[in-house]
């Protein structure tokens, strides 16, 4: 290989590394920069960050908790729906719980996708002071499971059951089990350690109504575990309550509640929402609450 022909190929390479530098790495960063500043775009590009006198709190696309140090709902402020991601909407571990329907049995130490949703309809009841019944539900807040033990026939199904077991409540933690009997055999509690799987489990709806009082969104976590948005559902669930909170009438929150609703996108993309975190902040603007 000659040196002329050496130096040529490297000043060729030279100035393609040149030019490509200039388009990738000059050029179309500033275009999208440009792009971003387009009236409309320019809050999502710098991340929709909300601010309360003058310093950042959050973003309008990112939920978060309004919970004390020790996880307990802060009275005065409307709630967001439960997040899988970390601790509670941690951007790092952004996901969800993996949990799906088929997940009704306690295992040890780990509840099941079922009584994580009775527990979270439980409390949410307790403190907005509504039913937080919901079927398949125990009124302790665990999934109402049976294990049925006994003979069964070709498709698998007991048909005479000899023993029965109400599998996510353990003898140390209830009394007596949700239901006293199933179709004649009492009804037992679980005991730590024991297998139930020998049984066919059967999940029972209760007389919980069919549409609960607390809705969907407050028992569950979207697929992120950072949604900034509820229900207007949910919202209008903890109006009562915040209002206390605040020693103002329901009807001042539902106000401020209602120049916060979001509807479609498009008028057909997604569902009617809140977002939580800027209800909140105009809610201390105001409304303040005093220390």
């Amino acid at each position: 290989m000659s040196f002329s022909y050496f130096v040529r190929m490297h000043w060729a390479a030279f100035r393609a590394l040149l030019v490509l530098t200039v388009i990738t790495g000059i050029a179309y960063p500033l275009f999208i920069w440009l792009v971003a500043q387009i009236p409309g775009l320019h809050d999502k590009a710098e991340g929709s960050i909300l601010t309360a006198n003058g310093k950042p709190v959050g973003s309008r696309l990112i939920g978060q908790l309004f919970t004390d140090k020790d996880g307990n709902p802060l009275p005065q402020y409307f709630q967001s729906r439960p997040s899988a991601a970390g601790n509670g909407y941690d951007p790092l571990s952004s996901g969800a719980s993996n949990l799906g329907p088929e997940s009704i049995v306690d295992t040890s130490g780990k509840p099941s996708l079922l009584t994580t949703v009775c527990s979270r309809s439980a409390a949410v009841g307790l403190l907005e002071r509504v039913d937080g019944s919901r079927p398949f539900c125990t009124g302790g807040g665990v999934g109402a499971v049976l294990s049925v033990i006994g003979p069964r026939d070709a498709r698998g199904n007991v048909v005479h059951p000899t023993r029965v077991v109400s599998v996510n409540e353990p003898c140390q933690t209830t009394q007596a089990p949700f239901l006293t009997l199933y179709e004649g055999v009492r009804v037992e509690c679980a005991k730590f350690g024991e297998d139930y799987a020998i049984g066919q489990i059967v999940p029972i709806r209760g007389t919980a109504p069919a549409h609960p009082a607390v809705p969907a969104d407050a028992v569950t976590a979207s697929g992120s575990g950072l949604d900034p948005n509820i229900s207007p559902a949910y919202a209008d669930l903890q109006v009562a309550r915040v209002a206390k909170a605040r020693h103002v009438s329901p009807d001042q929150i539902r106000e401020v509640l209602a120049h916060n609703r979001s509807g479609r996108t498009l008028g057909f993309f997604g569902e009617p929402c809140v977002n939580v975190l800027q209800l909140n902040l105009q809610l201390d603007h105001k409304y303040p609450v005093s220390s």
